[in-house]
């Protein structure tokens, strides 16, 4: 394979791994050009995006060195510098060093050997990737909403890091009190839905939460977004949905789930809800969610 240049963006906590080390180290050993950009406070993915982008010259990929909220930054400032429809200069990969890593783990990366996950980002195929947006806002691998969101984004990463995913589960069991349904209008193309749900995903991506299949059909580069709905159960199951969708994702709930394939969809919602976006949460009552078809090309 040709030598590649990548700029690493580098999450400052995690500046000081040893891994991260060795796997530079490891992909210059073979020919490559790696150089690292440390991030040390808000404002400096942006700030270090723009950089990027007057140096396109030198640069074959932007690697993203974080977690899901960290690749959403970085892909979020890239597109926000250039025009609607301008291609950008380079691919993007990523380096799993988040809690959760869901969309590394959906393209076979394994946060616990970073040195392969550095050289995959120097030799895999730069393939056309979608990308989905909520009200102008980027997401790359999936938007979730409800309850569970709630449960997903307020759980203590030291717990996350001690039990994985059983660690929703846990705080979900915890606030069984605060257990209330979402209202919402949701429409599609050829689809209109209205109720109280638990949970909601649009999915780019198939997982969330650490590993939760919520969108297990959903692919990275078909021109759709695939939307499940978790109902709010009549019958006071609610408990036992949130558990079973914790524990096994989507696919141990097709009975109980609504789920389509869309292009657009706008979600009204009687109450000011949490939205999540590979993580980062939004909040409010009226949502336009769209998907931008092969957007950007991501080393997977």
């Amino acid at each position: 394979m040709d030598k590649q240049h990548l700029r690493l963006l580098l999450n400052g906590k995690s500046a000081a791994r040893a891994d991260v080390r060795a796997a530079v180290e490891a992909v210059r050993s073979i020919g490559h050009d790696v150089s690292v950009r440390v991030t040390y406070e808000p404002g400096d993915i942006p700030r270090l995006v723009s950089e990027a982008l007057r140096d396109h010259e030198q640069i074959d990929t932007l690697v993203s060195g974080g977690g899901d909220g960290t690749l959403n930054e970085v892909v979020d400032a890239a597109l926000h510098e250039v025009g609607e429809d301008e291609k950008l200069p380079f691919a993007f990969a990523v380096l799993p060093l988040g809690t959760a890593n869901d969309f590394a783990s959906q393209i076979c990366l394994d946060p616990d050997d970073i040195p392969s996950c550095l050289r995959f980002a120097a030799e895999a195929e730069a393939r056309p990737t979608d990308i989905g947006k909520v009200n102008g806002c980027v997401f790359v691998n999936m938007a979730t909403g409800g309850f569970g969101t709630r449960v997903t984004s307020e759980t203590d990463p030291n717990l996350k890091k001690v039990l994985g995913g059983a660690a929703y589960l846990f705080t979900g069991l915890q606030r069984f009190s605060e257990l209330a349904a979402c209202e919402g209008r949701i429409k599609a193309e050829d689809f209109t839905w209205e109720g109280a749900f638990l949970a909601l995903a649009v999915g780019n991506g198939q997982r969330a939460g650490g590993g939760i299949r919520l969108c297990p059909k959903a692919r990275l580069d078909d021109g759709f977004l695939d939307l499940t709905i978790l109902p709010f159960p009549s019958s006071g199951r609610a408990i036992d949905l949130l558990t079973m969708l914790l524990e096994g994702g989507a696919e141990g709930l097709n009975s109980a789930l609504i789920e389509r394939k869309v292009r657009n969809i706008t979600i009204q919602t009687q109450e000011s809800v949490q939205f999540n976006l590979d993580g980062e949460p939004m909040n409010g009552q009226s949502w336009n969610i769209g998907i931008q078809h092969h957007r950007i090309d991501f080393r997977r």
